[in-house]
């Protein structure tokens, strides 16, 4: 289909017809065979209008998903500073972004999407090897993959017990009681 310029008539549900394209392309050429041309060319509107929806290609990568548009952000906020502190930053980040009803609503989607579509899985594999992986490795000089992947495992168990399995001691856990016990296992594994 042609793109046309501007924005297309009518349309309440132009976002979420390009969220559909985007999806169909990600899935098919992976993250870095996708360009929002190509999304704005399938979807039939002008690239600008990709633009207006979302903030660039990695916007709308992290909406196709499931994440939130800022998580990129937020994981560079959180391993800048000083490598002391870096495990309890990461766990305080992890728990601000998934904690709020929206943010609970997204993570059970995200694992429900993973776990039974192989493209939702590869993306978000892509993605985190991308994004979380690389900010973490920046941390962690010479920490070796698997210790970053390690990494990833403490908190997205936490996160499924926490949000999905929703296990009562997880559950009713204050954040900071959360990061006092798990950050020390993520510094460690970060920084040794």
């Amino acid at each position: 289909m042609a793109a046309g310029r501007g924005r297309r008539a009518g349309g309440g549900d132009t976002r979420a017809e390009i969220l559909e394209f985007a999806r169909e392309l990600f899935a098919a050429k992976g993250y870095d065979g996708t360009s929002v041309r190509a999304v704005a060319r399938e979807a039939g509107v002008d690239p600008a209008l990709v633009h207006h929806y979302f903030a660039g290609k990695a916007a709308l990568f992290a909406e196709v998903i499931g994440v939130p548009r800022d998580i990129e952000d937020k994981i560079a906020a959180a391993v800048a500073g000083p490598a002391d502190g870096a495990g309890e930053r990461i766990v305080r980040t992890f728990l601000r972004v998934w904690d709020s009803p929206e943010g609970r609503t997204r993570f059970r989607a995200m694992v429900g999407a993973v776990a039974t579509h192989e493209e939702a899985a590869r993306m978000l594999q892509d993605f985190v090897g991308r994004t979380v992986l690389a900010h973490l490795g920046e941390v962690a000089g010479g920490a070796r993959e698997l210790a970053l992947a390690s990494v990833g495992a403490q908190l997205v168990g936490m996160g499924m017990l926490r949000y999905v399995v929703e296990l009562p001691a997880m559950v009713e856990a204050e954040p900071e009681e959360i990061v006092a016990l798990i950050a020390p296992n993520v510094q460690r594994l970060l920084v040794g």
